[in-house]
């Protein structure tokens, strides 16, 4: 059979830099690198040759066809973040009904998980929920090792040491970075996402199946244990995915409610006080009035930049978990991979 490395950074063929970029850095610091990209850009492309773009200034009005559109723009990105906050309250508003089915739904998972651990209460924190589910289906497979031992087959057990080993040093990784993590950051969802419960439920399987005549009562009972436990973690995880993007969405709505208005009174003082003659002279041997030009543009552009930083976070976490369970999208895990004889 072919293997699949584990953690979501091995699992997928992306650089790791640019997974980093997507995922791990700061939304705020990638937001504010864009924008001193933009910046430097346009001071470095407008300050080309003796003072074209004063000539503009003055000859066609260039300061306000750039700056009159940003006005619109804002505004509609003010109403888009209306929008995104009535996706988000519309998923939270409902009659007493709703939420009382909406309450006994999350219960009756959460008493599913405990008693298929054996735990009388879970831990309320995601990350703590995350990594009990993680440590328990470790402490499963080491079980299903230990029952394996005194079977007869050979090969089985080999496959099986393998496949505990693999799936042991998966679990501490994803239970080290879950210890401790504060559900709001990213941390709990990059850990989790490093667990992978597919191709795991895939391996128990196929094992099984393969040495079906070989194995005790007993350990088919440990194996469907196992495949419990792991396929409980699926549905976790993707819960508190849907959480987090809900959360993300409004931390957006925020930001672009934050910088909407300061950029509108940018680009208005630019527009009502900035002229031909306006910020003589240069700095830097760059005329004076395309370090203006190029601030109020980079302010403008702010809200646009800010909802590319957390949508590309959102996305990308989207695209690279479409499939719950059993099931495997990504290339690096094709049938190429997988010894079907």
């Amino acid at each position: 059979m072919g293997t699949v490395t584990d953690g979501l950074v091995g699992r997928i063929r992306d650089s790791q830099p640019r997974l980093w970029l997507l995922l791990r850095l700061n939304r705020w610091v990638l937001a504010g690198c864009v924008l001193a990209v933009v910046f430097v850009s346009l001071v470095l492309t407008t300050s080309v040759g003796d003072g074209p773009f004063r000539r503009l200034v003055a000859d066609h009005d260039a300061l306000w066809w750039i700056f009159s559109a940003f006005i619109g723009a804002i505004i509609t990105g003010v109403t888009l973040v209306v929008s995104i906050g009535q996706i988000v309250l519309s998923q939270e508003l409902g009659a007493v009904g709703d939420q009382r089915e909406r309450m006994d739904q999350a219960m009756d998972f959460r008493q599913d998980v405990e008693s298929e651990i054996d735990l009388d209460v879970s831990p309320p924190e995601p990350a703590a929920f995350l990594k009990l589910l993680v440590d328990r289906t470790g402490a499963q497979a080491k079980r299903l090792r230990d029952v394996v031992d005194d079977e007869r087959d050979e090969e089985l057990r080999e496959r099986i040491d393998d496949y505990v080993e693999d799936l042991l040093e998966n679990a501490d990784e994803v239970s080290e970075g879950l210890e401790g993590a504060q559900f709001g950051t990213f941390e709990v969802l990059w850990s989790s996402f490093r667990f992978n419960y597919s191709w795991k439920i895939f391996q128990a399987r196929r094992i099984r199946d393969d040495h079906a005549e070989s194995l005790s009562e007993e350990a088919e009972g440990t194996f469907d244990e196992l495949l419990e436990r792991l396929k409980l973690f699926g549905p976790a995880r993707e819960h508190f995915k849907t959480l987090y993007f809900q959360w993300e969405l409004i931390n957006l709505s925020r930001a672009l409610l934050y910088v909407s208005v300061p950029a509108l009174i940018v680009i208005g003082s630019i527009l009502m006080n900035v002229g031909p003659g306006a910020f003589p002279g240069s700095t830097l041997g760059v005329d004076n009035v395309v370090w203006v030009a190029a601030f109020g543009f980079t302010v403008g552009v702010t809200p646009f930049v800010i909802l590319l930083s957390y949508t590309l976070r959102i996305m990308t976490l989207a695209k690279r978990t479409l499939a719950m369970g059993p099931f495997i999208l990504r290339e690096a895990e094709r049938e190429e991979d997988i010894d079907w004889s």
